[in-house]
């Protein structure tokens, strides 16, 4: 799914929360129990060092892009052997997106946390953990020379 999508997803998903909307396939503690899965997976993923699982939780293409982008996030935060001590989920936004908030330990003790935004499209969740998204087309990226 293209970041576009993913934007347009989570838009979609705001504005069917303002009109009091719901999808109705399931309850919101379903709703959590799925985006918390979307976490573990993500830990997981950190803690494989693996960059096709990383791109599947971020929702967003296999291209070059993600891999660059999946190769930053699995040197900075991947490897160091994360156990989940807490994950808590506010669908603050709908039934379909909202928050995450991880705690999680270390192998070496030290205590880390990190915050994402989580959508459901399609039925799966997804975090937002990738930022360098694909140029709309037909306009340049900027650049500071």
């Amino acid at each position: 799914m293209q970041r576009r999508q993913l934007v347009t997803a989570i838009s979609a998903a705001l504005l069917l929360s303002a009109c009091g909307s719901s999808n109705g396939s399931d309850s919101v503690e379903e709703a959590k129990k799925g985006a918390r899965n979307a976490v573990e997976s993500y830990v997981d993923a950190l803690n494989s060092r693996d960059a096709d699982h990383l791109i599947e939780v971020g929702g967003v293409p296999d291209d070059s892009r993600a891999r660059r982008e999946a190769g930053r996030i699995l040197a900075d935060k991947g490897g160091r052997g994360l156990s989940i001590t807490e994950v808590q989920i506010d669908l603050d936004m709908g039934p379909d997106a909202g928050s995450a908030k991880l705690t999680a330990k270390e192998k070496s003790g030290r205590t880390t946390q990190d915050s994402f935004s989580v959508v459901r499209v399609d039925g799966t969740w997804h975090l937002t953990v990738f930022t360098d998204g694909p140029a709309p087309s037909g306009k340049s990226t900027s650049s500071t020379e």
